[in-house]
């Protein structure tokens, strides 16, 4: 299904995981190998624009990272990107350029693509967040199950097995997501798709689109 694809989802212009993710058909394809992948891009980055500033954690010089965030690499935060109070990113994450990652926000086996905002109270598990996508206070990814087996990517009729216990969400470029709502294991959102606040978000959401409840999905008006 083309819209379930990486190209269908995300301007690759916008990450330096292009090459990484250009590799695959689907974005959680690409969650396996992420913490390899991050570890030899940071080796590759400019010394110039970046330091290692912890084992296999490479900041930009120009990224501000408050002194009680909690950094495991592998790590790599893009330039004049903000690392916030408490924050706790625990392994295989990629922040892109510009973005912000808030008070108390966990990320874990994530790509932020460049202007990604993540800024307060949000879990973000084995996923990819697109260029300009936004997660409101509150909201999270779940990626795990609750009977622990592996996650199916769901579009109507369309079942995508994808071997892994944990996937979380697929957010498109421009994803608007409400605060409080619940990302369930395996979602799909195109791109400049908004999500109610207090929502819980199954399946794939078509871009465009605005989430008010499930069953209840409208497009948008296009700008006159």
């Amino acid at each position: 299904m083309k819209e379930l694809e990486i190209v269908s989802l995300y301007d690759l212009s916008h990450t330096l995981a292009a090459p990484y993710l250009s590799r695959f058909t689907y974005p959680w394809e690409a969650l396996a190998g992420l913490s390899d992948f991050i570890v030899e891009l940071g080796r590759s980055l400019p010394a110039e624009e970046y330091e290692e500033i912890g084992e296999k954690i490479w900041a930009a010089k120009s990224a501000v990272i408050a002194p009680t965030a909690s950094l495991t690499g592998p790590v790599i935060i893009g330039k004049n990107s903000q690392v916030r109070h408490c924050a706790f990113l625990r392994g295989s994450i990629l922040v892109g350029e510009t973005c912000v990652v808030g008070n108390s926000t966990e990320l874990k086996n994530v790509i932020l693509f460049d202007h990604v905002q993540v800024p307060h109270y949000n879990y973000v598990g084995d996923s990819i967040l697109g260029y300009h996508s936004h997660m409101g206070a509150g909201s999270i990814t779940s990626n795990v199950k609750s009977d622990k087996q592996p996650v199916v990517i769901k579009a109507g009729e369309v079942q995508i097995e994808t071997g892994r216990k944990k996937v979380g969400g697929m957010l498109g470029d421009y994803v608007e997501v409400g605060c409080g709502s619940v990302m369930n294991p395996g979602v799909v959102v195109g791109r400049h798709t908004s999500i109610y606040p207090l929502s819980m978000v199954r399946g794939y959401i078509p871009a465009g689109a605005i989430y008010k409840k499930q069953g209840e999905i409208v497009q948008k008006r296009e700008e006159l």
